[in-house]
């Protein structure tokens, strides 16, 4: 493949990886704790959107649960939002075998 044909792979690339980075902009998941009592909502950007507590988890002697509750909530979508990333991330992945890059 030529300078031309690597320039234009580059630019396909950098297309591909616009469409995705929109893509997980505007996904949302959501970690539901305690019943959904805890929700937490993450974009695919891995970028906290939304925390709801329900008001019974606001009480003093709720705080131990409450904040075991939101941990939990955030570990999980977190790590669901990077699989969410990883698993767009594949497309252009595949793409990446460039000759002289």
């Amino acid at each position: 493949m030529n300078v031309f044909g690597n320039a234009k792979k580059l630019w396909e690339l950098k297309q591909k990886a616009g469409k995705i980075q929109k893509t997980l902009r505007e996904k949302l998941i959501v970690s539901e704790q305690g019943e959904g009592r805890v929700k937490v909502t993450f974009n695919g950007e891995q970028k906290l959107q939304n925390i709801e507590i329900a008001d019974e988890l606001l009480a003093l002697e709720r705080k131990e649960e409450m904040l075991r509750l939101l941990k939990n909530g955030i570990s999980d979508a977190v790590s669901r939002a990077q699989q969410v990333a990883a698993n767009e991330m594949k497309e252009i992945a595949g793409d990446l075998n460039i000759p002289g890059l």
